[in-house]
């Protein structure tokens, strides 16, 4: 494989996984709590989400196969589960945050719905499995998973920054933008559950 796969490849995992969009959507989910507790959601979720999409490389359709789930499916789980997050984010039946608390919020997003399905999303396994499937040899494949890798450093990374960002947008902006991701999350759930459909050939 040539330098024309790894740059295809790196493309596709980035407008996959979308690094810059989950910022918004990391403020959204961590509202009210302190950088310390974001950092250590941060890290947890992008190891989780870093070991789902290694697995599914490995492994793809035979961990599937396994346990008797096709990839259709798993699009209609998530996006049904991805669906109940966004009424939490409109309509605020999430825990609200008490002004001044230092105690750490009980809420963790970290495994659901960040690890999974923002981060390693059926669209990000799918594409996992697709390139590894491309790559042919193990130098090839090893190069994806640094790939992956890599993808999952500038997650954590832009999850950092977003302190900052929601210091520059204020509360009222930071409740502004999780009503409005709360629809675009909602959008994409059903797109998940019909994108199931369509790949169950019941439609």
């Amino acid at each position: 494989m040539g330098s024309a796969f790894f740059i295809s490849a790196f493309a596709t995992l980035f407008v996959v996984i979308d690094p810059i969009g989950l910022v918004t959507l990391f403020i959204a989910l961590t509202r009210g709590m302190d950088q310390d507790h974001r950092q250590r959601l941060a890290r947890r979720s992008v190891v989780i989400a870093f070991c789902i999409l290694l697995a599914f490389g490995l492994l793809g359709h035979a961990l599937l196969g396994f346990v008797g789930i096709s990839l259709s499916a798993f699009r209609i789980a998530g996006g049904i589960l991805l669906f109940l997050t966004a009424l939490d984010m409109l309509f605020e039946r999430r825990t609200q945050r008490r002004e001044g608390a230092q105690a750490e919020p009980a809420h963790d997003p970290s495994v659901f719905p960040l690890a999974t399905p923002l981060i390693a999303g059926p669209g990000a396994i799918a594409t996992m499995i697709l390139l590894m499937g491309q790559a042919g040899d193990w130098p090839t494949r090893i190069g994806v998973l640094a790939l992956m890798a890599g993808m999952m450093a500038a997650t954590f990374v832009f999850f950092l920054s977003a302190t900052r960002v929601e210091r520059m947008l204020g509360r009222t902006g930071t409740i502004v933008v999780t009503r409005l991701l709360g629809m675009l999350l909602a959008a994409l759930s059903v797109q998940f559950v019909i994108d199931g459909v369509k790949g169950s050939g019941l439609l």
